[in-house]
């Protein structure tokens, strides 16, 4: 069966085709930067590859784009969209409606509609994919994978806010976990690579960045709460904020609700504190010796250390902790940054491994450092595919 995986970001398509259950890749390539002046198109197959730079303004242009892509008359893959007998789609936000991948219908839409309040950057863009996917791919069956799900094991303690508690038990307010595919795959990686069922820490650095407690491979704490915007600095949204600045800037500033999260989401982070979301921009300008961009980094990587020591405490040791996504697998100097210090914590890397670039996993840390630091490339578009396909099959 051939499974058109679509993974949109906040900023960002991953896309791949695949052949299930073999694992083979047919294509696979990415759409990032959308929304800024310029966006990368990538497409890649076992013997081609086709790279642009041109404006993508939406997602609705970007999976427009990798439909054309696909069946390109020279490059393509594809002769005819009923090839494809799935398309499985990564949603954010699932809610307490939905713990399992599920078969998408217009009520499981309505209900990632509905869901968009809590995750503004992202559900909305699932739902742009799904409803283009479902023009183009009329003969597939659309299937939502949920971010959400992993973290169902989250222990109440953990995933419970201290409100009154009609709040939990008629509103569904609580924790819920994000980027579950994405800290599912790597840590079952890493328990693999260790050989043992561990106390580890997973740190998935990109545009939106999380990170999670895993002990003997479940979910028992994650940095992101009710919606994807609480937690590690990210492109631009502020992470975890003291809730009496939202009061301050209504009440004292006259800013209205909706300007307030507004700026929260769309205009902190790394973007509010130095006027660029991207990360490779960033690290450019603070070797330059832009000021604001050194700080934002330091800053950065300071709320990842301070969420470490917190799990380790939660997690009672530390075996390991991973990083993975964009800036995870890509930024040796976030890396260092992160794990500079921390020798408490029986962290400590080499420069040398940590200047190696691959898709492998890479342990990146001393011989004799306590914890093992290991970069894993994510794979959620596998994740995706496999459960999937599963699903189908049963």
């Amino acid at each position: 069966m051939k499974i058109l995986i679509i993974n949109s970001g906040s900023s960002s398509i991953k896309y791949q085709l695949m052949i299930m259950p073999t694992n083979e890749v047919i294509c696979s390539g990415m759409i990032d930067r959308i929304g800024l002046e310029t966006s990368n198109v990538t497409f890649k197959t076992s013997s081609d590859s086709l790279e642009e730079l041109l404006p993508i303004p939406n997602h609705k242009v970007g999976l427009q784009k990798v439909a054309d892509m696909l069946l390109h008359p020279e490059k393509g893959v594809i002769k005819s969209t009923s090839e494809i007998g799935a398309v499985g789609h990564r949603v954010v936000h699932g809610g307490s409606y939905f713990s399992d991948t599920t078969i998408i219908t217009e009520e499981v839409k309505d209900k990632i509609k509905e869901l968009s309040e809590l995750a503004p950057l992202h559900n909305p863009a699932h739902l742009v994919g799904i409803n283009v996917a479902e023009e183009i791919f009329s003969a597939a069956k659309q299937v939502a994978v949920f971010d959400t799900a992993f973290h169902q094991t989250i222990p109440v303690e953990a995933y419970k806010y201290a409100i009154p508690n009609y709040l939990l038990t008629e509103n569904k307010v609580r924790v819920y976990g994000f980027h579950g595919t994405s800290h599912k795959y790597v840590s079952e990686k890493a328990i693999e690579h260790l050989e043992k069922s561990s106390k580890i820490i997973t740190i998935h650095l990109g545009n939106g960045c999380s990170m999670t407690a895993i002990k003997d491979g479940k979910s028992i704490d994650h940095t992101m709460g009710f919606s994807p915007a609480n937690g590690l600095i990210m492109g631009t949204r502020t992470g975890d904020i003291d809730q009496s600045v939202i009061f301050y800037m209504v009440k004292n500033l006259g800013y209205s609700a909706d300007d307030v999260n507004s700026i929260l989401l769309k205009q902190s982070g790394m973007l509010g504190l130095t006027g660029y979301s991207d990360l490779r921009d960033i690290e450019s300008e603070a070797a330059k010796g832009n000021k604001e961009c050194e700080l934002a980094l330091l800053m950065n990587a300071y709320r990842i250390r301070k969420y470490i020591g917190s799990y380790a405490a939660a997690l009672n040791g530390l075996d390991a902790i991973i990083f993975t996504a964009g800036i995870g697998e890509n930024s040796s100097y976030m890396r260092k940054l992160v794990c500079t210090d921390m020798d408490y914590f029986g962290i400590e890397i080499e420069d040398e491994k940590n200047q190696i670039r691959s898709k492998e996993i890479r342990e990146i840390s001393k011989p004799n450092s306590k914890t093992k630091v290991l970069v894993i490339p994510t794979d959620e578009e596998y994740e995706i595919a496999n459960q999937v396909y599963q699903l189908l099959q049963n």
